[in-house]
């Protein structure tokens, strides 16, 4: 009986200990921003591109902006790219940076440090956040449009609307599945939902839209990143929180932090989560 009894506690230490090992520490934090929305590092070129809406989520004002930070959260470029709308999702692919900005995608040229292009999506609500496919393919969210638009061979176009999407927010296109992010049924005008979003997968073959495990809502899910083989992390931004989420469904809480904690980005060697606080015009880096 003596024997079971420390063995058990032994494995309940052991299991604290692995919680805490699990629970990322903040190495920085960086401030000046205006509404930061998205996150993106490029580990390649040592910098982090920011996107500030500066204004509303759908406000077409001229004032959004891309700022650029160092890996260790030194600003280097305030305000590297200027005159966007609401810019938020990012996706790096081939030396051009895929900005979503309400009712368009805007392609900016990383090396010339210059717009190269405005693609428009008629009708679309708030485009939200951006993913880019292994054939180059870049998939854009309508969060509350409740669609994915697909830009493909020069050509911009819905690809895909359904309220099985529920709000889809965060993107990532994963072994020929597109993994969403979605913020929950029933969107208002405030974006308060009726009931709360989990991660869906959509299959890129057939556009097959399907719970990711058991389907049970977490949150209002906004950014999305792969964690390991067995799970994702993701932001929600109402309750400030992040989670990994294993493909089971089951989401653990890892952080939490303040509303406005929106489109993470995350760096796999360094095992570093790059989260911009919204709300707060902040930007801060954790590491497991």
């Amino acid at each position: 009986m003596r024997h079971s009894i420390i063995v058990a506690l032994a494995l309940a230490a052991s299991a604290s200990v692995c919680a805490a090992a699990d629970a990322p520490t903040k190495v920085w934090e960086a401030t000046g921003f205006e509404t930061p929305e998205s996150t993106l590092p490029d580990t390649a070129a040592g910098v982090i591109y920011v996107s500030n809406v500066n204004g509303t989520p759908n406000g077409k004002d001229g004032n959004g902006y891309i700022s650029k930070v160092s890996i260790d959260g030194k600003v280097t470029d305030a305000k590297w790219i200027t005159g966007l709308d609401s810019p938020k999702g990012l996706a790096l692919v081939g030396g051009r940076l895929f900005v979503a900005d309400i009712d368009k995608l805007v392609e900016i040229d990383v090396a010339a440090g210059a717009i190269a292009a405005k693609h428009e999506a008629a009708g679309a609500k708030i485009l939200n956040d951006v993913a880019a496919g292994p054939d180059g393919s870049i998939y854009v969210s309508d969060w509350p449009g409740n669609a994915i638009w697909k830009l493909s061979g020069g050509k911009f176009e819905k690809w895909l609307e359904s309220d099985q999407l529920k709000a889809p927010n965060g993107l990532l296109v994963e072994n020929g599945n597109l993994i969403v992010a979605a913020w929950g049924e029933g969107i208002g005008a405030d974006f308060s939902t009726k009931s709360p979003g989990n991660l869906l997968t959509v299959s890129l073959a057939d556009k097959t839209i399907a719970n990711l495990g058991d389907g049970k809502p977490v949150g209002n899910l906004d950014g999305l990143e792969p964690f390991d083989a067995e799970s994702y992390l993701v932001s929600d931004w109402v309750a400030g929180k992040v989670f990994r989420i294993a493909r089971s469904g089951k989401a653990t809480e890892l952080l939490t932090l303040s509303q406005g904690t929106a489109d993470i980005g995350f760096i796999p060697a360094t095992r570093t989560l790059i989260i911009p606080l919204m709300v707060d015009g902040k930007v801060a880096a954790y590491k497991f």
